[in-house]
């Protein structure tokens, strides 16, 4: 039997992304501890009253951290910039599991290569996809439909009307230095202001892309074997403002390759979140933070280890989990090429 509640320290708990996991987190068990921590803890206040056992705690990475002021945390979520890798080194130290959603393709080697030389106890998910993984586990869903994959073209659209906090926002803005992406087999670094791609809406209009270096591109790379493949950043208007409600963000995803039925066939199809960018990135720290604590009856993923997303979240149907959430799948549409 346990001796205590599971307890979560979500760092930048307060903020969009991380107020979003938080509800998510308390609509499924009201027994998890929750500790909202950042910079200006005062901040949380009401929403640690919202969620109830809930608490805020004062945290400034530029300052250090000090896991032995919190006691018996099972999960850290780590919802704000750490590129000392603070927050994932201090939990493989201790053994705590931990999820970090912000770092880009040239970020995880620290952590990666910490992994081989140490015995990490339990679960530490890389989680700076697009969307904490949702990109990837939907390419995973749809590539099923395949026998051999030519090219994956993906993009992410960012509405400039969408209220999103400063975590976002850094990624909004960062997509201006090089860009990993995959080219004829061919692994290249590219800038990405020399290295546009111009994108059909759903709307029938053109919005220019530019690639950025999430951890979608190597990841799907390695269950595809696609040859080509690339990730890229637009700001435009999103479905939900053309159709006059809240701004909404959207997953744009084109696989190309031969079909099961032996068929060569380009597939498209659109993943909408209709409240937005931060709650899409919280509901895939969310379906991580299910699997690693067991929550909806789910078995408790106990082995320690690095994961990504898509090797820790099951392989059902993750379009059937999304529009638990409110999220739709538009389109698939499918063509010759």
């Amino acid at each position: 039997m346990e001796t205590h509640h599971k307890r979560i320290l979500i760092v930048g708990g307060y903020g969009m992304v991380g107020s979003n996991i938080a509800r998510l987190i308390r609509q499924s068990d009201e027994r998890i501890e929750i500790i909202l921590a950042g910079r200006n803890p005062e901040n949380g206040v009401s929403l640690a009253k919202e969620l109830k056992h809930s608490e805020t705690a004062y945290i400034n990475l530029e300052e250090g951290f000090e896991i032995s002021k919190f006691k018996n945390i099972d999960l850290i979520i780590s919802a704000v910039d750490d590129h000392r890798n603070i927050l994932r080194e201090t939990a493989i130290a201790n053994g705590i599991a931990c999820i970090a959603v912000s770092e880009l393709a040239d970020q995880i080697s620290p952590t990666a290569f910490l992994g081989l030389h140490k015995t990490i106890a339990a679960p530490v998910v890389y989680a700076g996809h697009w969307q904490a993984g949702l990109l990837t586990l939907m390419v995973r869903q749809q590539a099923k439909r395949f026998s051999q994959i030519e090219t994956i073209e993906l993009a992410g659209l960012y509405d400039p009307k969408d209220n999103v906090g400063p975590l976002v926002s850094n990624e909004v803005n960062g997509f201006v230095s090089e860009a990993l992406i995959r080219k004829e087999g061919n692994w290249l670094s590219i800038k990405a202001t020399e290295n546009s791609r111009t994108i059909r809406l759903q709307n029938q209009t053109a919005a220019l892309g530019y690639p950025l270096s999430t951890l979608d591109v190597p990841s799907i790379a390695a269950f595809t074997s696609a040859k080509n493949i690339r990730f890229d950043f637009i700001t435009g208007e999103s479905i939900g403002t053309s159709n006059g409600q809240n701004a909404s963000h959207e997953l744009y995803i084109t696989i190309s390759g031969t079909m099961l039925s032996g068929e060569k066939r380009k597939l498209s199809t659109i993943v909408s979140g209709p409240k937005g960018n931060s709650h899409l990135t919280a509901v895939g720290v969310y379906l991580i933070t299910e699997k690693i604590l067991g929550l909806n009856g789910q078995s408790a993923q106990k082995a320690g280890g690095l994961y990504l997303p898509e090797t820790i979240i099951s392989n059902h149907q993750i379009s059937g989990r999304l529009k638990e959430f409110g999220i739709e799948i538009i389109g698939e549409a499918l063509e010759s090429y």
